[in-house]
């Protein structure tokens, strides 16, 4: 392999369509999951994979990190070169943009890596090897202080940011799936399997796990609805607490009033 091949992106461009806003839910979920993390590195560097089309996906994920770290740095990287040079006005202190893809061009190891609505366009079959890849490239372990790495937080939402499901992995591996939304959105919980990330969103058939998990959620949603006269929020809660029965929800209530539930990805992991 020539040096020149060597140092090519690593992936393919996507359809870069991006909204500001469009994943406040999931940065939201990595202030409060990873925010000690971040805290405790001493260079909290977090990239801002495939932001897309334009930056503000990556502008806004420095503010809010920053609430909770507030010496976070973030690298924005797309793997289309005309991207980066449209997003070089938006640099500022703390944030800049590189031309890159899954090899995560930036010197040391990130502390954090989103990846939202990158993974859509790839084959389910591509999957593994991509998050083999990019966790390679998060901050490692450290059991001297407890830290347990950097985090890799994978998933797919709608255009406005509505319903999103994502996968967050540590440097060994997936560790849980969360699901996201506004709850006045919802008819039931299983609209949010149009969102579900690329290594779910074709194992939602019988048989598999995570199409268990959301047919039991509906079940759980509809036994919970007497509590919609208090509001969907109630509603939601309600029906989450009935899945900690069967399944392993590890999250609270505290989550739960944002929309949000998570399980580990053991329960939802495709078989075979």
């Amino acid at each position: 392999m020539t040096a020149r091949a060597a140092s090519r992106p690593v992936g393919t461009v996507t359809r870069g369509t991006t909204n500001p806003n469009r994943l406040r839910r999931m940065d939201r979920w990595i202030a409060a999951a990873h925010g000690a993390e971040l805290r405790r590195a001493s260079d909290p560097v977090a990239v801002d994979l495939g932001y897309g089309a334009a930056p503000w996906t990556a502008v806004e994920l420095l503010l809010r990190l920053r609430t909770v770290a507030p010496h976070a740095r973030v690298v924005g990287v797309e793997i289309e070169p005309a991207r980066v040079a449209a997003a070089r006005p938006y640099e500022r202190e703390g944030l800049v943009f590189r031309h890159g893809g899954f090899e995560v061009p930036v010197p040391g190891r990130p502390t954090l890596i989103r990846a939202a609505n990158v993974l859509r366009q790839y084959d389910e079959d591509q999957v593994a090897a991509v998050w083999e890849r990019v966790c390679a490239r998060l901050a490692p372990a450290d059991p001297v202080t407890g830290s347990r790495g950097g985090l890799l937080v994978e998933g797919t939402c709608d255009e406005i940011g509505r319903r999103h499901v994502w996968v967050a992995l540590g440097p060994e591996g997936p560790r849980t799936v969360t699901f996201a939304t506004r709850l006045g959105s919802l008819d039931r919980p299983s609209d949010l399997a149009e969102r579900l990330p690329k290594a779910l969103i074709h194992r939602n058939v019988p048989g598999e796990p995570v199409h268990a998990f959301l047919r039991d959620f509906d079940r759980a949603w509809a036994a919970a609805a007497p509590y919609a006269s208090y509001g969907a929020r109630q509603r939601w809660i309600r029906a989450v607490r009935a899945l900690t029965a069967d399944w392993p929800v590890t999250d609270d209530a505290g989550r739960w009033r944002q929309g949000e539930v998570t399980v580990t990805w053991e329960s939802l992991a495709p078989r075979g």
